[in-house]
């Protein structure tokens, strides 16, 4: 679980915009863009960042770890 002092810090790399956890993902609705979580640290690298379609299809769940 993210923890809520750093979810409240975080924007999105892309439009510096506000995001939301949703499950094991961070996401920003204005871009589109899920981050995935990988063993509670949030991974805000663009390049590694899944389409939000992408992730609300999988449920919101991966099997990815550090």
């Amino acid at each position: 679980m993210v923890d809520k002092e750093l979810l409240a810090i975080l924007a999105c790399p892309k439009c510096k915009g506000d995001v939301n956890l949703e499950k094991q993902f961070i996401t920003c609705k204005a871009c589109s863009l899920a981050f995935p979580v990988l063993d509670d640290v949030p991974d805000m690298l663009l390049d590694d960042a899944w389409p939000l379609d992408k992730a609300k299809k999988a449920g919101f769940a991966h099997d990815l770890h550090l």
